[in-house]
């Protein structure tokens, strides 16, 4: 198994994230995928696989590697692909995604390389995030726990019973980050059960809090710096992001959550991610919900 050892060079993130864009687009012609929460997290994916996460010794199942958990687990599809970016996955499974045949489908499985924890319920894996940091602790561990969440997702009310554990007992091991995309499923969060002010949530529950733009690599970078230097208490990165980000035609479009589209009209959304012009999608031969 192929394994990072040390972190990707700055310069080639942008590069990792458009070809894992790409898998991402392929994806909605093989059973579908949730599209445009995946495209709005991807460059976090890419900078969390590429230069922070640890692994040591046999890759990322060794026990002294920092945890990575997705709990927005419908973005699956972004993870498939940075996985398989770094030779964790088998490249060749993505053809078989949401097919009886293996388990790669529509959120995570532990049987794939590279995943932690089951998900797909939201609300669920900060809880288990902050469990697995509790143990590290325990045992004087040099791991660092880090889970993704949606900013719809933030409704759970298990997500905000686990802020609170978490700074009550000071888990700065622990680092939140929430994709911030502005969407929950086909509405807009602010018009659904609106969360702002959530940068003074966060902090009104102990946590360490900072905003950045979510598609900025340098940015998210001082940002996890920062989050990993802070003692005594737990971090989350509010990451400002964009619905479909990098295909101008999905962009902040809410009905463009979950999509399954033809082999052609991927051809045309991989032509628009690389500038070409924006794709015309029909609804025939298309589902789009």
């Amino acid at each position: 198994m192929t394994r990072l050892r040390t972190p990707l060079p700055a310069d080639e993130l942008p590069g990792m994230a458009l070809r894992v864009r790409e898998e991402i687009l392929r994806l909605t012609s093989r059973g579908g995928c949730f599209v445009g929460a995946s495209l709005s997290c991807a460059d976090i994916l890419v900078h969390l696989y590429g230069r922070v996460l640890r692994p040591a010794g046999d890759g990322f199942d060794h026990p002294s590697r920092d945890y990575f958990f997705l709990s927005k687990g419908h973005d699956v599809p972004a993870l498939y692909a940075v996985l398989a970016e770094l030779g964790l996955l088998d490249r060749g499974r993505l053809a078989l995604h949401a097919t009886t045949a293996d388990d790669i489908y529509w959120h995570p499985n532990r049987s794939v390389p590279g995943v932690e924890f089951h998900s797909g319920s939201l609300g669920h894996l900060l809880s288990v995030a902050l469990g697995v940091a509790l143990d590290v602790r325990l045992r004087r561990g040099p791991n660092r726990v880090f889970v993704l969440l949606g900013d719809g997702e933030l409704n759970e009310g298990s997500v905000w019973e686990a802020c609170l554990v978490a700074s009550a007992l000071r888990l700065d091991n622990l680092v939140a980050i929430v994709d911030r995309n502005g969407f929950q499923a086909n509405a807009r969060t602010e018009e659904l059960v609106p969360l702002e002010p959530l940068d003074a949530k966060f902090r009104a529950f102990g946590w360490s809090c900072v905003t950045v733009d979510g598609h900025d690599f340098a940015a998210l970078e001082r940002a996890t710096d920062a989050a990993c230097a802070v003692v005594g208490r737990p971090s989350v990165i509010l990451a400002r992001t964009v619905r479909g980000k990098g295909v101008a035609s999905l962009e902040a479009r809410a009905d463009r959550w979950f999509a399954r589209f033809t082999a052609g009209e991927v051809e045309a959304l991989l032509r628009e991610l690389h500038g070409g012009a924006a794709a015309e999608l029909v609804t025939e031969g298309a589902v789009v919900r």
